[in-house]
């Protein structure tokens, strides 16, 4: 595999009218060397083209996120196949990535993002989703797949400042502002920021969220770029963890009750996040890119939501916690791409490594009622629920107070991975490509447990490895298969303790095997198609021998299909397709699995001003935990459109509206009884423009 321009199609994937980077002019997104980001993925870590990359992957540029009015993460999963979005208990961000809920398979230019928050948009060059098992490249964790945010650099040699001012129906609103300033012939500085204000269809929700990043860019030499960053992060909002269920489905009748205490749900983050990155070319054949991350980052959460619901007296009993987190991740990585050949076979090479020191510290407090003497109490279903400022009147008339003051878990986490890799994309020749790479982990963690007054340690070294071959019958059609691996250590995603068994216990373990076609049919459109069998094996106590363990497994098959481009000069469209079928060893259907999901966005670019788009979105049913008696949440489809009207070269005036057709819908869920409740019928204007 060569460094090489292809994929034509891919280049102007998701891309209706929008304005080009420098804001000059208002055009549809056009295939030009400018673009090149779009035509290949800084996840894979390689000057690799996605035609040629063996695994499902989905990119949606900031130009995309600008033209659909998206403002979050979870709008860009709804129009992507093979994933789904998960509740994350109304604080974090949370993707099932075929069939495998994660809050952690997040990145930052490749950097781990593990902090559990809502991650803004306003700073992002492109979105990255790759698909399946990624622990070549990124290591523990990835085990459906991850999301990788590509943010803005600055750039030499330009001057702009782009602004984008939007309002909705709730009363939210968001102020944006990129400005990029050459300040020398080799530098720049470029200022992100953004301020957005939170409300939307539900009591008591509220919010605010502040974003700054500066970044700036120096060009050391002709073979030398220097890129930093730092970014301010503060953000609080109302915690709302949706409605119960009764009859193995929401409760459709209580969608405008808020199950929680107004004055005591809420989540704030406040973060510093450092970066540095070198890219050196050696010479021709021969590139290097060095990073440093630093993130400290400081969160509460506290919230009370339904853990039961008696729906013949409908009595709601609530319960809750309050959960801090201070963490810091230091993480230094870098690689080496080089290509060369043997005889007539040639080879890119990735080597690379990565260090990780994080410390973090973790506590819950349950609530105690003073009714109960413990952290439950249950109360008569109202609007508004009769309890407020953790005071309020229980089911039976009694006024009950409730504390956090019972310790659930206080924990200090110190954590070291040590990582390398190597992969070689081997050109068998003109027509087959073969990948093959390998990646070694040392996961070293100990955990002192303040409320037990113990310390417990577990060090797992994994080699997870990667197979891929790539037939190419003709340049613009690419066929491949691949086999990878990858692990998740038994203290989790957040790594928060290794209690019990936990300690003893080997990682959990995921295979993945796929195969796909990606067909650029056109100059203007492309197809791709994947048939994929993910694995999970994990090991549990033996119920029979309680000094066993055996294994415990489960498995996700199905496929996924992406057409997109443009019919016509003005007529682009996005389709995909996912079929999911997954279950655990005892045969039990897995959680938040949709059998079917589909989506489909079009744009009509009807004169050099005026614009429109309409699409929709389509969740199957699925099981809101994985058990036989599981509550299901039901299908729907929501419609979304928008329009956009051209004021003049530097400014453009837009609206979207979200869910047309006024549907209630129930997207995802954290347990039984909490459920989210799908916003109604809202519309954003924007305006979008420079100066």
């Amino acid at each position: 595999m060569k460094f090489k321009l292809t994929s034509i199609a891919t280049a102007i994937m998701l891309s209706p009218a929008v304005f080009a980077a420098d804001m000059e002019d208002i055009e549809r997104l056009t295939v030009e060397g400018k673009y090149l980001s779009v035509n290949q993925s800084n996840s894979i870590k390689s000057p690799t083209p996605i035609l040629d990359v063996p695994q499902s992957l989905s990119i949606i540029t900031a130009e995309e996120i600008t033209a659909r009015g998206i403002t979050s993460i979870g709008q860009i999963i709804d129009y992507a196949p093979g994933v789904n979005t998960s509740q994350g208990e109304g604080h974090r961000d949370a993707v099932v990535f075929r069939g495998v809920r994660s809050t952690a398979d997040f990145y930052l230019d490749g950097n781990r993002d593990d902090v559990q928050y809502y991650r803004a948009l306003y700073n992002v060059e492109q979105v990255e989703i790759l698909r399946g098992p990624n622990a070549l490249l990124f290591g523990r964790g990835g085990t459906g797949g991850i999301l990788n945010r590509v943010s803005k650099k600055a750039k030499t040699g330009e001057k702009f400042v782009n602004y984008n001012v939007s309002a909705n129906t709730f009363g939210a609103y968001n102020l944006q502002l990129d400005t990029n300033v050459d300040t020398g012939d080799k530098s720049a500085l470029r200022i992100n920021a953004m301020y957005e204000s939170l409300d939307n269809h539900r009591d008591f929700y509220d919010g605010d969220r502040y974003g700054f990043n500066p970044t700036a860019r120096f060009e050391v030499s002709d073979d030398t770029i220097v890129d930093v960053s730092y970014e301010y992060i503060d953000h609080e909002r109302f915690i709302d963890r949706g409605v119960p269920t009764a009859n193995g489905e929401p409760v459709e009748a209580f969608e405008e009750i808020v199950f929680g205490d107004p004055e005591n749900n809420y989540q704030t983050l406040g973060a510093d996040v450092f970066r540095a990155n070198v890219e050196h070319t050696f010479s021709d054949s021969l590139k290097g890119n060095f990073n440093a991350f630093y993130g400290d980052y400081d969160k509460v959460y506290s919230n009370f939501y339904a853990a039961a619901y008696d729906a013949d007296a409908e009595v709601v009993t609530l319960d809750g916690y309050v959960d801090t987190t201070q963490r810091e991740n230091l993480i230094l990585s870098s690689n080496l791409v080089g290509e060369f050949a043997t005889g007539s076979i040639e080879h890119t090479v990735i080597f690379g490594g990565e260090v990780i020191n994080t410390k973090s510290n973790q506590d819950r407090y349950n609530p105690v009622f003073d009714s109960t003497d413990g952290d439950r109490e249950a109360f008569n279903v109202t609007r508004p629920l009769s309890f407020r400022g953790l005071t309020g009147t229980n089911s039976v008339g009694e006024t009950v107070t409730a504390t956090f003051s019972d310790v659930n878990d206080d924990t200090h986490v110190d954590l070291d991975v040590y990582s390398f890799y190597v992969q070689d994309e081997i050109a068998l020749s003109e027509n087959f490509d073969l990948v093959l790479g390998a990646r070694f982990d040392s996961f070293d963690i100990e955990v002192f447990n303040v409320v037990a007054a113990e310390t417990r340690s577990r060090k797992d070294e994994e080699v997870s490895p990667r197979a891929g071959l790539v037939y190419k019958p003709q340049e613009n059609i690419s066929i491949y298969a691949s086999y990878s691996e990858s692990f998740l250590p038994r203290s989790g995603e957040q790594y928060a303790n290794i209690n019990g068994d936990a300690d003893a216990l080997d990682p959990d373990t995921f295979t993945n095997q796929e195969i796909g076609i990606k067909w650029d049919f056109s100059e203007s459109m492309s197809f791709t198609a994947a048939i994929f069998e993910n694995e999970q094996t994990s090991l549990d106590n033996d119920p029979n021998d309680a000094e066993s363990f055996i294994e415990v497994d489960s498995d996700v098959s199905g496929f996924e299909l992406q057409l997109q481009g443009y019919i016509t000069d003005k007529w682009y469209v996005t389709a995909n397709y996912s079929n999911l079928d997954g279950e655990n060893a005892s045969g039990v259907e897995l959680r938040e699995l949709p059998e079917n999901t589909m989506s489909v966005w079009t744009t009509y670019e009807v004169n050099e001003v005026f614009g429109f788009g309409i699409g929709a979105t389509y969740q199957d049913e699925s099981k809101v935990s994985t058990s036989a008696t599981s509550p299901v949440l039901p299908s729907y489809t929501r419609v979304d459109a928008s329009a956009y009207y051209t004021l003049s070269d530097k400014t453009r005036l837009q609206l979207n509206v979200e869910n047309l057709t006024d549907t209630l819908y129930f997207p995802n869920a954290h347990s039984t009884h909490q459920v989210t409740v799908g916003a109604p019928i809202n519309a954003r204007l924007s305006l979008i423009g420079s100066f």
